[in-house]
């Protein structure tokens, strides 16, 4: 290549650089006005197609979304020919580059399954199916005043048989859920169940997905909402005054929720163990994530709820991963107890913060002695242990056969003479089958039950003895035959089918009860308790004809002292032969009368035939008293001839 030639290829190359932007500012402003009308012909030509299949229909069933120039088709029909028809027909648009085809026949399906998806936040695509009987336009227009501020409706939702009635409300009932959920989250109607998966955005959105009722004939499974993220999560239990117990803050759910309210609410029975009192509880908790990993979610509340048991008012804190107590302490013990606690006792990953417990002289000063059947309990304070220990000896020395329950804590502050009060008390509320004692400073109220009338009246005045000077003492006490349970009619009625078929019959000779005796009897006792203005008198029936007499029984007292008399009688015997010579006659020998040869026999009263009738009457209520029956409600008849075996033993109520 020559010299000269060089320049001219230089200039040539750099007249092409210089003509591409033109050829670009060419090609765009081509596309610019080229695109449009693309898009324009693809829209108009598939519009119309459109309008022509819902010909005869509220609204067509195809529809066209125009992508550059493309086109994407959907919808369903019954008939696969119209269908073809019209895929056909779009593919003859001439400035169509591809043709995407969502199109269906229409079946029947089960389980009917529609679906919306928070794909972004602000917009929702529906999937699945919805019913053939509401068009795509029908449910668009249902959906969309219940979507979030902003967002958009893409419905990808085929058309099928078998959707459940009222469907379209429920789809609008979960698109408008969804505005409190976070991207990501999907609501379903899966036959008649709703369920609602997702992060909710906030805590008052995810209280509302929980509290919001689904509408009729459907059934909400919320177990897939997940609670919101914070990022200070904090946890506190207030203990006021009144003794209300407010908790607030977060939980890691609803579970761990109801777990905490239910042990704030225990709190109320600290100073009345067994009795079933509960606190009342503000719940403020919100549930949420965000708790350190490190720290069971469980384990938090319980430990928080179990450090407010130790303070009488104030509160116990969770926050930036510290657990802090302040407020006034239940007692003395109490103090050290969260000391301890907060030193050795806090769970992996709670880090122990501040202690500021105050501690003031108990007032009122209560303590309770609680009996019940098998156990007496112990609650409250006591002076010292040395007081503890005395009390102890004296109810072991009263109630041999019940367990001492001792829940009872040191504190200052006892009145005077506490200590003789409480052990004097405890004679009173030993005659009761039930009862408390319940203490407040120098004053003591006896409640409970007696099994007799004559013991509850006496209580008061039984307690008011027992005690020292400047006590006072009340007693509440019922007794269980205070009040008839039925009137004279009930009464008659019910003895009348307990006993009416049922012959209690002795075998010959016995007064001893037979096992089929029991059921009656059993049932007769316990109307006999129940109707307290009535008695059952009983009758005796005596043996069949014939029948020989009972032998009298012998006492083991009066067989002991014939033993005993016989065994005196022969050793005088024996003494009285070793004095006396051979031959001589013995103390006691009668002379033989000469006209007779049999011997004399000293004459014998016979003994008097047990009254047989009589003792079966009274094994009878025996029984009966026995089994609760009262001594004045349970009678044998007196004045009347007993009742043959034929009849059996008289049961009669009276009044």
């Amino acid at each position: 290549m020559t010299s000269a030639t060089a320049p001219s290829l230089v200039r040539h190359r750099l007249g092409w650089l210089a003509g591409l932007p033109v050829l670009v500012l060419l090609w765009a402003g081509a596309t610019i006005v080229a695109v449009p009308v693309i898009d324009d012909t693809l829209r108009a030509e598939s519009t119309a197609i459109v309008r022509e299949t819902g010909r005869d229909e509220p609204e067509p069933w195809l529809r066209v979304e125009v992508q550059g120039r493309d086109l994407l088709a959907l919808g369903e029909t019954t008939d696969a020919a119209l269908r073809q028809s019209a895929l056909t027909r779009l593919r003859a648009i001439r400035a169509l580059r591809r043709l995407d085809d969502c199109t269906g026949l229409i079946e029947t399906v089960s389980p009917f399954i529609w679906t919306a998806t928070r794909t972004a936040p602000d917009q929702i695509e529906t999937g699945g199916h919805r019913p053939v009987e509401i068009g795509a336009a029908a449910l668009a227009s249902r959906l969309t005043p219940a979507l979030p501020p902003n967002a958009t409706l893409r419905d990808r939702a085929r058309a099928a048989r078998g959707g459940p009635e009222g469907y379209a409300e429920a789809a609008s009932y979960l698109v408008g859920a969804l505005r409190g959920f976070a991207p990501g989250a999907v609501a379903a109607i899966n036959g008649t169940t709703l369920s609602i998966q997702g992060e909710a955005t906030d805590p008052a959105a995810y209280e509302a997905a929980l509290s919001a009722g689904p509408p009729q004939g459907f059934a909400l499974d919320t177990s897939g909402i997940v609670p919101p993220r914070v990022d200070d999560f904090r946890f506190s239990v207030e203990r006021r005054p009144d003794g209300t117990i407010a908790l607030g803050g977060n939980v890691a759910s609803e579970a761990a929720r109801a777990e905490a309210v239910g042990m704030a609410a225990s709190l109320g029975a600290d100073d009345k163990p067994g009795t079933g009192t509960r606190a009342t509880v503000v719940d403020t908790l919100l549930p949420a994530r965000g708790l350190d990993p490190a720290i069971d979610p469980a384990e938090l509340p319980k430990t928080a709820i179990r450090l407010t048991g130790l303070i009488r008012e104030g509160s116990v804190r969770f926050e930036r991963g510290r657990l802090s107590m302040s407020g006034v302490a239940r007692d003395e013990e109490a103090a050290s107890e969260a000391e301890t606690a907060m030193r050795d006792g806090l769970p992996v990953g709670i880090a122990a913060g501040s202690v500021d417990l105050q501690i003031r002289p108990v007032s009122p000063y209560p303590f309770r002695i609680r009996r019940e059947p098998g156990r007496v309990t112990l609650s409250g304070y006591l002076p010292d242990r040395a007081a503890r220990e005395r009390l102890n000896a004296a109810l072991r020395l009263r109630f041999l056969r019940e367990t001492i329950i001792d829940r009872s804590r040191i504190s200052s502050g006892a009145p005077a003479q506490f200590g003789t009060a409480l052990t004097g008390s405890l004679g009173p509320l030993s005659t009761l089958a039930s009862g408390e004692l319940d203490f407040a400073d120098a004053s003591i109220r006896l409640s409970g039950e007696s099994l007799y009338p004559q013991s509850a009246r006496r209580a008061s005045d039984d307690l008011r003895r027992a005690l020292p000077p400047g006590w006072q003492g009340t007693a509440t006490v019922s007794s269980r035959d205070a009040e008839p349970a039925y009137d004279a009619a009930t009464c008659a009625r019910l003895f009348s089918e307990r006993v009416t078929g049922h012959t209690l019959r002795f075998a010959p000779g016995s007064s001893e009860l037979k096992p089929d005796f029991y059921p009656v009897l059993d049932a007769v006792a316990e109307i006999a308790k129940a109707c307290r203005t009535e008695h059952v008198e009983v009758l005796g029936h005596l043996d069949p004809a014939g029948t020989p007499p009972p032998k009298p029984p012998v006492l083991p007292e009066a067989a002991a002292e014939k033993n005993k008399s016989d065994k005196v009688k022969a050793d005088k015997v024996k003494a009285m032969d070793k004095a006396q010579p051979k031959g001589a006659a013995k103390p006691g020998d009668k002379a033989k009368p000469a006209s007779s040869s049999e011997p004399a026999q000293a004459a014998k009263d016979p003994e008097p035939a047990p009254d047989l009738a009589a003792a079966r009457a009274a094994a009878v209520v025996d029984y009966l008293l026995k089994a609760g029956v009262s001594p004045d409600r349970a009678l044998a008849a007196q004045g009347i001839a007993p009742l043959s075996d034929r009849q059996g033993i008289g049961l009669a109520l009276r009044s």
